[in-house]
């Protein structure tokens, strides 16, 4: 019995305890936010840019540039359509690889052999 009012005593219940859970519960949400901001700030954002800047680099090739796979492999485009580039990796070696695979553009135009 005596535990029961030292526990009482200690969780306040008697001094407007249901009004104090209601705000509490408010008050959880609070780190939520900040993080989910954080979140936002931190990773999505960055993603969001990164994928904008490939997109544009993508719809900017053109025949003649110098482009590298995530494959590895590095070659002059020679012909192009809306989703596949021909890239010849070799002297009469051409292969056909998804717009998308492209990582980067090594140079532009006529590339210097």
């Amino acid at each position: 019995m005596e535990w029961l009012s030292v526990a009482y005593a200690m969780g306040g219940a008697g001094q407007g305890g249901a009004g104090q859970g209601a705000a509490g519960g408010l008050g959880l949400f609070g780190p939520l936010v900040i993080m989910m901001v954080i979140f936002y700030f931190l990773l999505i954002r960055p993603q969001q840019k990164r994928q904008k800047e490939h997109k544009t680099m993508l719809e900017g090739i053109q025949k003649g540039d110098v482009v590298l796979t995530q494959g590895g492999i590095q070659g002059k485009v020679t012909g192009l359509t809306d989703t596949v580039l021909t890239l010849e990796i070799a002297e009469k070696v051409r292969v056909k690889v998804q717009r998308s695979y492209v990582v980067s553009v090594v140079s532009r135009g006529e590339a210097e052999e």
